[in-house]
């Protein structure tokens, strides 16, 4: 399977080290298998003055033994999982996390979520209808070693 990684540098092999904590699935790497939204994504580094480049990995065939789960929705499970993620509080050791990314439109029913502004019910109702991107997270070195890198390509503003 083709996914892509974009970045302000080629990164071509990726490790857990350089990973942010408190994001929608938690601690890992980060792709997408859809290359227009890697394209959009490099929006940010333009944003900040910083080149950006699509890398694309192949992912090898995950063997049995690893652990993964994915979401098909921006639903309840979705939106507590997400939740504890970004506080630091997940505590679940999956090595692969797929689902809807929090994009720009998405972020705001969350945040406010997040922030008790909102429901979780008002906040659910608003993301029924949303049709989800796609994200992959390889939260473990073992599951981030099942990755090729296959080339990078800058991407011009």
């Amino acid at each position: 399977m083709i996914l892509y990684h974009t970045s302000y540098i080629v990164i071509e092999k990726p490790d857990l080290e350089h990973s942010r904590d408190y994001l929608d699935f938690g601690k890992g790497f980060y792709l997408t298998s859809m290359r227009h939204q890697a394209v959009q994504y490099s929006e940010r580094f333009f944003l900040r003055g910083r080149p950006a480049f699509i890398c694309e990995y192949n992912l090898a065939e995950t063997n049995n033994d690893l652990s993964i789960k994915t979401f098909e929705s921006y639903d309840e499970e979705w939106l507590d999982f997400v939740f504890q993620c970004r506080k630091g509080e997940d505590k679940s050791e999956y090595d692969i996390v797929i689902g809807g990314i929090a994009d720009d439109k998405i972020f705001r029913t969350i945040d406010l979520y997040f922030t008790g502004d909102i429901s979780k019910d008002e906040a659910l109702r608003r993301l029924k209808y949303e049709k989800p991107n796609n994200q992959y997270c390889l939260r473990t070195q073992r599951a981030i070693d099942l990755l090729e890198f296959v080339s990078s390509e800058e991407i011009k503003k």
